[in-house]
């Protein structure tokens, strides 16, 4: 059973996923390309999502092991296999999980009647983004207990994550200047429905000799887990008709509150030479509502349960004994629950890119292009960073855009990243009678083997599109 436990505080720690959507930044066919970058280039009117169809996003995958790496049929033993990969897994080693569902969009040009070069876009989507990462002492510890490990230092920081299920209602604005510059901001009203914080977490644990028993204990203690909009949801007085009013009420401005802002711009450096840059959630949720925080600090000592059942103590009983036992060790570690208020920072996105666009569409008549028929083809490199608890999450794209016809268009691309060099990914956009459906996929090589995938990303959405008069 021990082992069973110690696989799953593995398994969490092993996964490895960002939020990169490299595949939609940049497709400009597609509307919601506009949220990864507000100062991109805009082909169309004005569209509106279908709701809760128009982007239904899921990314996961693996830093160092996968789920076939424990359970493959390989002769090997299980409990040998997870030694293995606790041993491999580094402290830094995540977990995280994204997802996203827009629950309406929508967009317009104006300006003048010859050029409109202004577009307000806007909508509501829910997100639910989870990090976790890898307890690395915690599940050694587990694993081999303290005996084996006399004089080591357990680093208590390890534990480390934070969970966060909220909605977000944008408002962006885009202007094009001129025929080089286009820029663009957006901004945000987060509301959180649910918060879990738990990355500020200090301390140690050391087991060594004792004098008056076997072992002693030390413990330096600086940790904390701050919630927000949970105690309400399991709350005995609570039913599930009860909890979907508060649900949905948080969804729509009536959770815990916090702001943000989008940046972005393009620069047309010649007819075929762009680059664009944008930073996405530049923000902060405050928690002041529903809030349980736990804490638990302190420098202790402990010395262990004396193995000898004192005889001469006035008639004690051995229930008594151990309930004093009992009652001792509850006094050491002493658990706070605190009602204060706490921030939370968004994760902040930087994408950048460096493109070139070539190929011009031959009219049949006189096998030449015209001047002004777009690009067909578009190559270039995306570098992405986002900030996390313990560090900057880095990936490198290289990708190929091709327009293959009028209303169908593809992009591919290769992604470099902490956790994979082999990823491949292909995105598709069709407009079919003013619809435009698209399918975005990463990692396609791997899918031959879902469980030895070491990451997968999924996107899909439809929107209806008032397409410009020369499109």
């Amino acid at each position: 059973m021990r082992a069973i436990g110690i696989f799953f505080i593995c398994l969490i720690g092993s996964f490895g996923f960002t939020q990169n959507k490299q595949l939609l930044y940049g497709f400009e066919d597609i509307p919601q390309s506009m949220l990864q970058n507000p100062g991109s280039r805009i082909s169309n009117r004005g569209y509106f999502g279908i709701p809760l169809l128009s982007h239904i996003h899921f990314n996961v995958g693996s830093s160092d092991i996968s789920v076939y790496d424990l359970f493959a049929e390989d002769g090997r033993d299980f409990n040998l296999k997870l030694r293995q990969a606790v041993g491999s897994l580094r402290p830094n080693d995540f977990i995280t999980i994204n997802q996203q569902l827009e629950i309406f969009s929508g967009g317009f040009a104006f300006g003048s009647s010859y050029e409109k070069n202004e577009y307000i876009s806007f909508g509501l989507y829910q997100e639910f983004d989870f990090i976790n990462y890898f307890p690395k002492d915690y599940a050694v510890l587990a694993l081999e207990g303290n005996q084996t490990n006399i004089g080591r230092v357990f680093d208590l920081s390890h534990l480390s994550l934070n969970a966060d299920v909220l909605s977000v209602f944008h408002l962006g604005y885009t202007k094009k200047m001129n025929d080089k510059w286009t820029y663009g901001i957006r901004g945000k009203i987060y509301s959180s429905i649910a918060n879990i914080n738990a990355a500020r977490n200090r301390g140690r644990f050391l087991t060594q000799l004792g004098e008056n028993n076997i072992y002693e204990h030390i413990f330096n203690l600086d940790l904390a887990a701050r919630t927000s909009g949970i105690a309400s949801l399991t709350d005995d007085n609570s039913d599930a008709n009860d909890a979907f009013k508060a649900l949905r009420k948080r969804l729509i401005f009536g959770g815990n509150l916090g702001l943000g802002i989008d940046l972005g711009f393009t620069y047309q450096m010649t007819d075929q030479w762009y680059f664009d840059a944008s930073l996405l959630d530049i923000g902060f949720v405050r928690h002041s509502k529903d809030i349980e925080n736990y804490e638990l600090r302190g420098d202790l000592f402990f010395e262990g349960i004396d193995p000898l059942f004192p005889e001469s103590t006035g008639g004690q009983t051995a229930d008594e004994f151990w309930s004093e036992i009992e009652d001792d060790f509850e006094d050491l570690f002493n658990l706070d629950e605190t009602t204060t208020k706490y921030t939370v920072w968004r994760p902040v996105k930087l994408n950048t890119s460096l493109n070139y666009a070539f190929g011009k569409q031959k009219l049949e008549d006189c096998d030449c292009a015209t001047d002004e028929s777009p690009y067909l083809n578009r190559v270039g490199g995306h570098l992405f960073a986002m900030t996390r608890p313990k560090g900057m999450q880095l990936a490198l794209t290289t990708y190929y855009y091709r327009r293959i016809f009028k209303g169908l268009s593809a992009k591919a691309t290769y992604t470099l990243d902490s956790y994979s060099f082999n990823n491949v990914g292909l995105g598709i956009s069709a407009n079919i009678a003013g619809f435009n459906i698209y399918l975005l996929a990463d990692n396609l090589l791997q899918y031959q083997n879902v469980y030895d995938a070491q990451s997968v990303s999924l996107q899909f959405g439809l929107n209806y599109i008032f397409r410009n008069n020369e499109d």
